[in-house]
């Protein structure tokens, strides 16, 4: 039975708020990373792993607590969530070196959990008619929110401190749990059985295997010993957890839901997309704030690169929106692709114009429309495709997939932009362009890849999926009942 609006719509300032934070942590740092290294007295190597740090704890934490939020409950489970978010940003904004800020980053990685314990609540809690919109606008917070943390970034620094990047959301933070504590409800749809602990931890050890060296590479050297031994690690580990989830009765990530048509085919365009989306808002900034002395760029100061990110901000808000009303007419699979393909668009613009600050700022635009629509639709082909009681897993691990993506995206980006640097040591104008160009590519890959997702005009799946889907249940089910 539908609860009353006043508490659905408590109930989404809660959610938004909280994964909008997350989304925010993303981003806010990146710009102010040479503040935290002076103030802290840090190398330029080491300050990176305030980043890194928060990218792996996320990777983790974010499956392994969807799962944990579809056993013993999605409210429990948020809230212990939001708190530790708030414990880590405290933490962080009174951090006296880089090794507690570091710690700190860490503890906020927890709140990658934020994403698919938000879509399972949105699903449990609200009428059908309104799961779809609902997921789409919560999408465009969460892709707004990490257009707030390069905007924001530099004016906090400026007018404030480096601190206050972490104190102002502690306060967001601190008053959506208490809301969440007083009017969210308890999950009524539970799945059976318990943690994989085993599962959780070969997940944890093949991502970290994984996502280390791509993210310390180019510290590290590709050829390193370290990296090639890291990525050998996480083949084998990888390997060894697809062996154990498959022959587990309660696996972590149930791989045959995994499986199933709209989920497997939506999760390649998450990798590819992600590969686009993370690298433009890793690389974008960096090229409009060099200096024009290198013979391209706009020597922009973080504040003004914040500025030209602003036309991505707002319409990645506004296409998020949109897609909530043009789902049902056009369907998720059509805006999935959509949002593909502007996200081309404009990496392909950049490649050829990018001489002038509008044309950054038109492409910066395109592809804030691009995120916007892509970011609503994955979620609700998602939903739409799994078994209640699989949401936060597999929601959770189709945000990884796309953080997985974004790293080796951003590493092969980097690998183009700084494998041959200018006697200033500033990259060639070429390394960016190649960049650009590769970016295009993948984002053309992912609406490709879109192509593929079995579903009907509303994102409704075929017959062939929803039969698959419940076959997937039957299991379960008989599972269950012979255990």
């Amino acid at each position: 039975m539908p609860r009353k609006s006043t508490s659905t719509r408590l109930t989404f300032a809660v959610l938004a708020a909280g994964a909008g934070v997350f989304s925010m942590l993303q981003s806010l740092i990146a710009p102010a990373l040479p503040t935290v290294q002076h103030a802290l007295h840090t190398s330029q190597s080491t300050a990176t792993w305030v980043m890194t740090a928060y990218l792996l704890s996320a990777s983790v934490f974010t499956p392994i607590l969807g799962r944990v939020g579809d056993l013993i409950g999605k409210k429990r489970t948020l809230v212990a969530v939001l708190v530790t978010v708030a414990v880590g940003c405290m933490l962080a904004a009174l951090a006296p070196s880089i090794g507690v800020l570091i710690v700190a980053r860490v503890v906020q990685g927890v709140g990658g959990a934020l994403f698919p314990l938000s879509f399972g609540i949105l699903r449990d809690e609200f009428a059908p008619s309104e799961v779809s919109g609902s997921i789409s606008n919560l999408s465009a917070v969460i892709a707004a929110g990490g257009g707030v943390g390069m905007v924001a970034a530099g004016p906090i620094v400026t007018a404030l401190d480096y601190r206050w990047l972490f104190w102002i959301p502690v306060g967001i933070v601190a008053v959506a749990t208490l809301i969440a504590l007083r009017y969210v409800p308890e999950s009524p749809s539970r799945a059976e059985g318990q943690v994989n602990w085993l599962g959780a931890a070969l997940l944890s050890a093949w991502l970290v295997a994984l996502l280390l060296p791509l993210s310390q590479a180019g510290v590290w050297g590709w050829g390193s010993a370290r990296v090639l031994g890291l990525f050998a690690a996480a083949v084998a580990l990888f390997a060894l957890w697809l062996y154990t989830e498959a022959r587990s009765r309660t696996p972590l990530i149930d791989l045959r839901v995994m499986r199933l048509p709209a989920v497997w085919t939506t999760n390649t365009a998450a990798f590819l997309f992600g590969a686009g989306m993370y690298s433009i808002w890793s690389f974008l900034p960096g090229f409009v704030q060099t200096p024009t002395s290198a013979g391209y760029g706009f020597g922009a100061s973080v504040t003004a690169a914040g500025l030209l990110m602003l036309p991505m901000l707002v319409a990645m808000f506004l296409s998020g929106v949109l897609s909530g009303r043009l789902e049902p007419v056009l369907g998720a699979k059509t805006l999935l692709t959509a949002g593909a393909a502007l996200g081309a668009l404009s990496c392909g613009i950049l490649t050829l114009w990018h001489n002038d600050q509008w044309q950054v700022a038109l492409v910066a635009g395109v592809f804030g429309l691009g995120i916007g629509l892509a970011f609503a639709s994955m979620a609700n082909l998602i939903v739409g495709s799994v078994p209640a009681d699989q949401t936060g897993a597999a929601t959770g691990m189709n945000a990884n997939i796309r953080t997985i993506g974004g790293s080796i995206g951003a590493a092969v980006t980097s690998v183009l932009v700084t494998g041959r640097l200018q006697p200033s040591g500033l990259p060639y104008a070429s390394g960016y362009t190649h960049g650009f160009a590769l970016l295009a590519l993948l984002c053309l890959a992912a609406a490709l890849a879109a192509l593929l997702v079995p579903v009907r005009s509303g994102g409704r799946t075929t017959g062939k999926a929803r039969r698959a889907t419940r076959e997937v249940t039957v299991v379960e089910q008989e599972t269950v009942s012979h255990g």
